[in-house]
């Protein structure tokens, strides 16, 4: 039963990130595909995860969500400013 929850999340996980990722590419709107962004980056930390690199995890999470997702929402900012 273990083995069967733990393919159902890795499986929602793997269609989560496609997803997102397809979404981030073909928005129209910039603002909707840096935030899409930033959710991918969150959770592709949650597959690091689940493949046992809480490292990896920490930095996809700090630097892939946390930091480039700042800086791209701080270019956005400057552009419609």
């Amino acid at each position: 039963m273990e083995t069967l929850i733990g393919s159902v999340i890795d499986l929602v996980i793997v269609l989560l990130a496609l997803g997102l990722a397809w979404g981030a590419l073909a928005s129209a709107k910039l603002f909707r595909a840096i935030v899409r962004f930033i959710a991918f980056g969150l959770v592709m930390a949650l597959a690091w995860v689940r493949l046992n690199a809480p490292d990896v995890a920490l930095a996809e999470a700090a630097i892939g969500a946390g930091l480039t997702g700042a800086l791209f929402l701080a270019a956005y900012a400057k552009l419609r400013g």
